[in-house]
């Protein structure tokens, strides 16, 4: 069969609309991304998901968009089952890279970049062999080696600002140049793809539908996509924090009520897992456990402090000392302890009048931390997060109108402790 080269041209406004899918998609991605290291059990699964979900949508709407600004002298109809296989592709390579590089760990962080970047090469290819209905396709490897560097560049850079950078531009500038660099990707693959045109098949071959339409629904799906993950866990923070301060039951409990005796019944359990040996396990009794008001020179400790939690359907308590942070989650309060998040049936409002104001700080609406365990602050555009020095590494948001001062109260007391011999652990 005798076969031409044809050469093509784009339309400079589908390119347009493929950079602001782009653009739009790492915004997102990225913003959901930074949420993730701070959460855990169902929401840190969602993050995961909305983050992976929304970029490989907006990145293979991006290709899928390039594709269609391409203008040649036939029309060309998409076949169905690689445009599909190119999308499952992407949405798996970025799941699993966002997975890893959650995990926080530099050598992965590297892994993460270099899958997602192979894997967003080979979506662009795989999607490029839905024209060979009309076209057979040749590749430079020059230019193909070109756009699989540019891929695991872009994607290592997206992967360090949601995760690893310690100061990172504005999350828009951050967007725009992600954007950028997977739009070059596609278009640097393009530069070195020759499209050999098949003559018998020149009268026989017509488009089902226009490709300025086909681009427009597919820019506005990824677009609602990317919105609707959006509205759905990025503003919860707030809404969670909103609805407990407005609860009735969301009480302070006054400082007389601070120090907790610990029941009679409560014994230690000898036959705990490694994990829950700091634990106290507390006997089922007949009543509430009674409160009793401290005097102003007898102040319990915070290791004679106990909080009760649940966990594996027996009941507990945990000493203020093991205690890492509190995250407040919708209804829910859990406390961290290094390795595992455990449930509390306080409030937050209520475990923060219990635990010992020098040592712990309430960062944030939805979180409390224990000073004893903040390895540094990082600054995350107008608000910030906070490392722990645990040994799951986690890091707690701080709310931009607490920022400073909680950085000033931590110089003073991490000074308090360097001049004793006291150990807040």
């Amino acid at each position: 069969m005798a076969e031409l080269t044809t050469s093509f041209s784009y339309s400079l406004i589908l390119v347009a609309l493929s950079v602001v899918v782009a653009i739009q998609a790492g915004y997102v991605g990225i913003s959901l991304a930074l949420l993730i290291p701070g959460a855990f059990a169902n929401r840190r699964r969602l993050l995961i998901a909305g983050s992976a979900m929304t970029l490989s949508v907006g990145i293979w709407s991006m290709h899928f968009i390039g594709m269609l600004a391409i203008t040649t002298s036939v029309a060309i109809d998409y076949a169905v089952v690689p445009t599909l296989l190119s999308f499952l592709i992407c949405s798996l390579v970025t799941g699993v890279a966002i997975y890893l590089a959650s995990l926080r760990s530099q050598r992965l962080l590297v892994i993460a970049a270099a899958l997602m970047g192979i894997g967003i090469t080979t979506m662009h290819y795989v999607g490029m062999t839905a024209v060979h209905s009309v076209f057979h396709l040749t590749h430079d490897p020059a230019y193909a080696l070109a756009s699989i560097a540019i891929a695991i560049a872009a994607s290592g850079l997206a992967l360090w600002l949601a995760f690893s950078a310690d100061r990172r531009p504005p999350l828009f500038l951050c967007a725009v140049v992600l954007g950028c660099a997977v739009s070059g990707m596609h278009y640097m693959a393009m530069a070195g793809t020759t499209l050999h045109q098949a003559t018998a098949e020149v009268a026989i071959t017509t488009s089902l539908i226009d490709g300025d339409i086909l681009a427009a629904i597919v820019s506005v799906v990824a677009c609602s996509i990317s919105a609707v993950f959006m509205l759905a866990l990025i503003p919860s923070e707030a809404k969670d924090a909103s609805s407990k301060m407005a609860s009735p039951k969301a009480v302070s409990i006054p400082d007389a009520l601070r120090a907790e005796s610990v029941p009679s019944g409560a014994t230690q359990s000898n036959s705990l897992q490694p994990a829950e040996q700091h634990l106290t396990q507390t006997e089922p009794g007949p009543g509430p456990v009674p409160a009793v008001a401290a005097s102003p020179v007898s102040i319990l400790s915070a290791d004679d402090l106990l909080l009760p939690i649940e966990r594996n359907g027996r009941r507990f308590h945990i000493a203020a000392n093991d205690i890492v942070s509190v995250h407040s989650n919708a209804h829910y309060t859990y406390i961290f302890n290094g390795r595992d998040d455990l449930f509390c049936p306080l409030s937050i409002t209520e475990i923060a009048a219990r635990l010992p104001e020098p040592m712990f700080a309430r960062i944030h609406r939805s979180y409390i931390v224990n000073l004893c365990f903040v390895m540094r602050i990082k600054k995350t555009g107008d608000s910030g997060v906070v490392e722990l020095d645990t040994p799951i590494r986690r890091t707690v948001p701080v709310s931009r109108s607490r920022l400073t001062g909680f950085r000033s109260e931590l110089a003073v007391f991490k000074a308090s402790r360097s001049g004793t011999s006291a150990d807040c652990r």
